[in-house]
């Protein structure tokens, strides 16, 4: 019952992925620049970058408020023309934006921490605010411990609280353990230098992201011309893999530093390994998510309540589109190590091939076939391991490019 609730929540998905693409996009750039300024010993650099991201991150979040309170409803109604689910959608999308300030400055103290090399103390903070929420959600929405029933507010409300947890403890272990960033007002002040160099690797970051947004909200258009269900299914789904992609983006968010710390000292075998390993592990983690998935398809459909035909679709999906972990796995950790060697537009071209360019061909070409025959209702996730597949091809290409280009550089220095 309780997945059911929130997945009826979908059409609020590609907003929030927006917001999430904003903060973390802002904290890529500066965690690749603080630790690029740190190898080359500017310390003043990094604490000016960290000063102004998170001036950023205080601007970001007044505008997500505004947003909040006057265009959620225009844009959850844009999505559908049932009146219950709208209702549904803008009143969680609401307090998600109008509470986002957790989610905003934890974005930005993440990634100081991971790049000064404190990532387990990040991850801590992150795990915990995932607790918090997975905790809240039952508590809040079926109002169990004598709290009041809230429903989709109260799965509202567990999210920005897992949120403001996650940035308070964040807060805590920054300036508690990254003595090596001075955190003085004087570096609060807006440096259009710092701010166009952490735009300049963070805004291809933001662009990637953000694109997820853009590629949930045209596939729930496109698979609602061929079910709600599908659009149901989809959105569990998503909310499942992404459990296991965060083990991906956390490797990818590992060797970013190191990768531009290196990059920043000219240690092309340290850059070397660096991009060897994190694929490596990269790889057994995603392989080892696949398996995982491909074991518990069915069980995780009944522990989340489906029945008919939304477990039917949520179990293909699990099944199909979990074949393209591998490949997925091979494209988040090219994009890190092209953020950290200043190949922003490579790691946008990555975002695009896997999240539009080879999706949405694919995705209309299968839902028409669908349409048409239900017996292909496994088709439409088709679309992922192609585009993934596809898009590890370019990323080979584009690696080759960059590294040779980087040591033609080198040799003429």
């Amino acid at each position: 019952m309780l997945c059911k609730e929130k997945g009826r929540l979908t059409l609020a998905f590609p907003l929030q992925i927006l917001m999430v693409a904003v903060g973390i996009g802002t904290g890529v750039g500066v965690n690749v620049l603080v630790a690029k300024s740190l190898g080359m010993k500017d310390n003043e650099r990094a604490d000016k970058a960290a000063g102004n991201a998170l001036l950023l991150a205080l601007i970001i979040y007044i505008a997500f408020l505004i947003f909040g309170i006057t265009g959620a409803g225009t844009y959850i109604n844009s999505q559908t023309k049932n009146i219950e689910i709208a209702q549904m959608g803008t009143d969680y999308l609401r307090i998600c934006c109008i509470f986002s300030f957790g989610m905003c400055f934890f974005a930005v103290y993440e990634k100081l921490l991971q790049s000064t090399g404190h990532s387990v103390y990040s991850t801590i903070a992150q795990i915990s605010g995932a607790v918090t929420n997975i905790v809240l959600d039952p508590i809040l929405i079926y109002g169990w411990l004598g709290i009041p029933e809230m429903g989709v507010k109260g799965a509202a409300y567990a999210t920005v609280t897992g949120q403001i947890v996650s940035f308070i403890l964040a807060l805590i272990f920054h300036l508690k353990v990254n003595t090596v960033i001075r955190n003085k007002l004087c570096y609060f002040k807006p440096s259009a230098v710092i701010i166009k160099s952490i735009y300049s690797i963070g805004l291809p970051a933001i662009i990637s992201q953000a694109l997820i947004s853009v590629m949930t909200y045209g596939l729930n258009l496109i698979f609602a011309g061929i079910s709600e269900s599908m659009v149901t299914a989809y959105g569990l789904y998503y909310k499942i893999q992404q459990f296991l992609l965060f083990a991906a983006f956390g490797m990818r968010d590992a060797i970013m530093p190191i990768t531009a710390f290196a990059y920043g000292m000219g240690k092309r075998k340290r850059i070397r390994d660096c991009v060897k390993f994190g694929q490596l592990f990269t790889a057994v983690i995603m392989l080892a998510g696949f398996v995982l998935i491909e074991i518990l398809a069915v069980p995780f459909s009944e522990i989340f309540g489906l029945s008919g035909e939304t477990q039917a679709l949520c179990i293909s999906a699990m099944r199909i589109i979990s074949v393209c972990f591998v490949f997925a796995g091979v494209n988040i950790a090219f994009q890190g190590v092209f953020q950290a060697m200043d190949g922003g537009i490579q790691s946008l071209i990555i975002s695009f091939c896997r999240q539009i360019v080879f999706i949405f061909p694919f995705a209309i070409i299968f839902a028409g076939i669908t349409s048409s025959n239900k017996d292909f209702s496994w088709l439409p996730w088709m679309t992922f391991p192609i585009a993934e597949l596809l898009t590890s091809v370019i990323a080979v290409i584009l690696f080759r490019e960059i590294w040779y280009k980087n040591e033609a550089v080198a040799a003429e220095h």
